[in-house]
């Protein structure tokens, strides 16, 4: 499975994208998509929402990841990363991709196993799981991943339990 993960901003957007195959993670790239400050919010939008296409159309992953929006203390900045979470999701309905959100707690706990872990904590596990000479540059790229790899787990046990479920379904109904 190819996991598109994204950090939604305003002026930086994160994005990362790995492959699953429910033992391994395997990277393929991680980055930022940024926008000036000075230009208008629209044509900053329309940035982001370019550049995520690019990123489905060149990266073909089969599920897309995003984290979900937290409020911050200014109403101005949590408006703006709506805004951008609004444009990633618009891009990957429109791709026919399926969508999964994630609180940042869930990514600390899928990714460190503590909810409360520091950011620089997550960011060593992502060197680690993807085994990089360093931690991936900068901070919104390695969010990306670890969003990345909060997906890929997640996933996978949702597969597992699926998998349990239909044996014992089979098993009640004697294998038919």
């Amino acid at each position: 499975m190819v996991i598109l993960g994204i950090d939604p901003g305003i002026a930086t957007t994160g994005y990362g994208v790995c492959a699953y195959d429910n033992v391994h993670f395997h990277y393929r790239d991680c980055g930022v998509i940024e926008t000036a400050k000075g230009q208008r919010v629209e044509v900053r939008l329309k940035h982001v929402y370019d550049s995520v296409c690019h990123l489905i159309e060149t990266y073909q992953p089969d599920a897309l990841a995003i984290e979900e929006l937290f409020y911050y203390n200014n109403q101005k900045t949590v408006i703006n990363v709506a805004q951008a979470r609004g444009v990633v999701l618009l891009a990957a309905e429109q791709h026919h991709l399926p969508i999964s959100e994630y609180t940042p707690l869930q990514v600390k706990q899928a990714v460190v196993g503590y909810g409360r872990a520091e950011k620089r904590q997550v960011q060593e596990m992502v060197r680690i799981i993807f085994r990089l000479p360093g931690i991936p540059r900068p901070d919104d790229a390695a969010d990306a991943l670890a969003i990345a790899v909060c997906h890929g787990y997640r996933s996978a046990s949702r597969i597992a339990v699926a998998q349990m479920k239909n044996l014992a379904d089979s098993k009640k109904t004697g294998g038919n």
